[in-house]
């Protein structure tokens, strides 16, 4: 909200980690908590995976991971990467042989355990590939395929378990001298993930990949994400997201920049509070909302647009936002502009006219902020 001042108990007291790059952007330390998502098409099919890419990335994925289970994929993953226009993670599992190749594809960065492709001999190759090709690595440790000899150990999957695994393949990277590495300890299990990454966190200064994985479709993945990165997040844990979505990669990505919005760690594009209606509304604030938020899915530049349906809580919201609409009676209602009343709108042009008002106004603070980056 560019109009309101910063509070201190609105902050996120963010972990210290180390940082390091991946491909342009990167993660960790300062920088802002970046969003991934995965492609879930063929790799092998490029012209899809492409497509794919690219719709994530127009909705604001920061980095996108994309599967590499064979030779086909490995070569396929070269021309993905040209096109790509942001870094691209390699997804590998087991086979060394498709690691190197993925670095040499030009990967951004290795999703790998080390200790799960093979010799030392082969895990010091990889290194190597990644090390001469600007590779930084991901070690995904996931409850659902931990090592044998730690099931053993621990007699199930938890978070000693799954803190004991990551910190193993740390040890091989660092044996290696690779430091270019974040980590993941994922699990279904909300409890479990948190325990988990809360023990990680202690263990390592590595940036953290934060994930709930296979959460589930778009409405309970959502909950679950929500809650299990919310929290993590809000404990100040947490250097880059992903929310794991049966469902379009696209809704993953929105899913993650809506939680980081939520916590004021990322802002980007129209963040709207809307009422869920009642007896009392003077417009149809539910299909107002869902035709705004299409209307408005390529404004970048973040922006708070409040849309009530009554007198109650409208001014009151409004207020606190860059635009915002407050049903009233005879058909019209009232527009705010920076917090303050601005002028009557009919309900019949209001959805245009909303649209127009927030244009116009991420337009001002794209050239206020243009301006002040050419000073």
């Amino acid at each position: 909200m560019s109009h309101n001042p910063v509070r201190p108990w609105r902050n996120v007291y963010r972990r210290k980690s180390r940082q390091i790059m991946v491909g342009n952007v990167p993660v960790g330390g300062d920088a802002p908590i970046s969003v991934q998502t995965m492609t879930n098409t063929l790799t092998t099919d490029v012209a899809a995976t492409v497509a794919q890419v690219q719709a994530a990335a127009e909705a604001g994925a920061d980095i996108v991971r994309v599967s590499v289970p064979d030779e086909a994929s490995a070569r396929a993953l070269r021309e993905i990467v040209r096109e790509s226009p942001v870094p691209i993670v390699a997804d590998i599992h087991f086979h060394y042989r498709r690691g190197i190749e993925a670095a040499e594809a030009g990967a951004a960065c290795l999703r790998i355990n080390p200790g799960n492709i093979g010799s030392p001999d082969r895990v010091r190759e990889v290194i190597k590939a990644a090390r001469d090709h600007g590779c930084s690595i991901r070690i995904g440790v996931n409850a659902g395929s931990l090592e044998k000899h730690l099931l053993e150990k621990y007699g199930e999957p938890c978070p000693e378990a799954m803190v004991e695994s990551g910190l193993e393949h740390i040890r091989i990277l660092q044996d290696n001298d690779f430091h270019e590495y974040k980590i993941s300890v994922k699990a279904s299990d909300v409890f479990l993930s948190a325990a988990a990454y809360q023990g990680i966190a202690e263990a390592t200064d590595a940036p953290i990949h934060l994930g709930i994985t296979e959460a589930g479709g778009l409405v309970s993945g959502t909950i679950k994400s929500a809650i299990g990165l919310g929290n993590l997040l809000w404990m100040g844990i947490g250097d880059t997201i992903r929310v794991s979505l049966s469902a379009d990669p696209v809704e993953e990505v929105k899913v993650g920049y809506e939680i980081l919005k939520s916590l004021g760690l990322r802002h980007r594009g129209v963040n709207i509070i809307s009422c869920p209606s009642c007896a009392r509304q003077g417009f149809d604030v539910i299909r107002t909302v869902e035709a705004l938020e299409k209307r408005l899915e390529h404004i970048k530049t973040p922006m708070s647009l409040s849309i009530i349906g009554c007198v109650v809580n409208g001014p009151g919201e409004a207020l606190m936002t860059d635009v915002g609409f407050t049903g009233g009676g005879a058909g019209s209602g009232m527009v705010y502009l920076a917090g303050k009343a601005s002028h009557k709108m009919s309900n019949e042009r209001m959805i245009d006219h909303i649209v127009e008002e927030v244009e116009k106004k991420a337009a001002a603070l794209e050239a206020a902020s243009a301006a002040e980056a050419a000073e």
